[in-house]
């Protein structure tokens, strides 16, 4: 049986920790939260106990921490669990600053624990099936990927204004999975941006319309597009267009009932938020991490993945800044 601390015990922590309660093979054991409420009440629904962060890290009964605290504990919390021999899952970006994430693959490295990053959309039924059909050669060799994510409405801007931007919060899960499906790393990228839905997050130095070119050394391209805004529901969609045949994963609706009459076809709207159309993939993604910290699977995606990530978002905010391409470290 695992033992878990959970760290944080927000929306995120709460999917976590509801997630763990439902298997058979681990458990959270304690939880902290800067907000006592918080923590009391995801004790109480997890059978666990309310502790202090650092008594969770030391304990002899916790076997693997869940990193689900605001980003900017991320860096003394990861060191300090490596250190203590935990396994570490932790939720994205690992930190805003790539030298301090290098910091923390040291460590971790040095420490020899489990690391697995909270990319979650690899662990999606849809997504998981494509790299799948890609890596049997369905498609032959990859030449263009097509990444579209929108979210429903814009989050609040005070979320906006400690978010590290578009690129850092929300393409970043698109940058992960760009490189998931490309199998090749990326040497270039191009990022453009607009604020289109709310002249506020503009003004808070962010953008809500984003548009991102990757190219790998080969030639192959990447286009990412994201919105703060899509009236139809949660868009989440991929296309890979290959030398024998292309590849399509389509939105989740939230019924398979398509109606036909004599105006026309219509279906369901697509499902509203990540929440709903990840429900499965967060699952998946905390066996993973339950299966890599018993040392019965790798530890993918790890650290290192969290890095890449967050290099390729700080190259597309300094290409929005200075309107040029940015080239990516080999």
């Amino acid at each position: 049986m695992l033992k878990i601390g959970l760290l944080g015990c927000g929306r995120i922590g709460q999917v976590h920790g509801r997630t763990i309660k439902r298997m058979e093979d681990a458990r959270v054991v304690a939880v902290a939260d800067a907000m006592e409420a918080s923590a009391t009440a995801m004790a109480a629904e997890l059978g666990a106990e309310v502790r202090a962060v650092d008594a969770i890290l030391q304990a002899s009964d916790v076997d693997a921490v869940v990193i689900a605290t605001p980003t900017d504990t991320h860096f003394d919390l990861i060191q300090s669990a490596a250190q203590a021999g935990k396994a570490i899952f932790c939720e994205k970006p690992i930190d805003m600053s790539v030298e301090n994430i290098r910091v923390c693959l040291a460590v971790v490295e040095a420490a020899g624990v489990p690391f697995l990053t909270g990319f979650n959309r690899r662990f999606d039924t849809n997504f998981a099936s494509l790299r799948a059909r890609i890596a049997s050669g369905a498609i032959g060799g990859v030449e263009l990927v097509t990444i579209t994510s929108r979210d429903p409405s814009p989050p609040p801007l005070s979320y906006i204004q400690r978010s590290g931007g578009l690129f850092r919060d929300m393409m970043i899960h698109d940058f992960d999975m760009a490189r998931f499906l490309m199998g090749e790393e990326f040497v270039r990228l191009h990022a453009f941006g607009s604020s289109l839905v709310d002249p506020a997050i503009g003004q808070a130095g962010d953008v809500d319309t984003a548009a991102v070119i990757l190219t790998t050394s080969s030639g192959r391209i990447c286009q990412i597009s994201n919105s703060r805004r899509a009236a139809y529901g949660y868009d989440q969609r991929i296309e890979v267009h290959g030398s024998d045949g292309m590849l399509r994963a389509e939105n989740q609706l939230e019924t398979t009932v398509e109606l036909a009459t004599a105006q026309g076809f219509s279906r369901s709207p697509a499902q509203h938020f990540f929440l709903e159309r990840y429900e499965a993939a967060y699952a998946a993604v905390m066996r993973a991490f339950v299966e890599a910290a018993n040392g019965t699977a790798p530890a993918v995606p790890g650290i290192h993945d969290g890095l890449q990530a967050q290099i390729m978002a700080d190259a597309a905010a300094r290409s929005l800044e200075t309107g040029v391409p940015v080239d990516l470290p080999g």
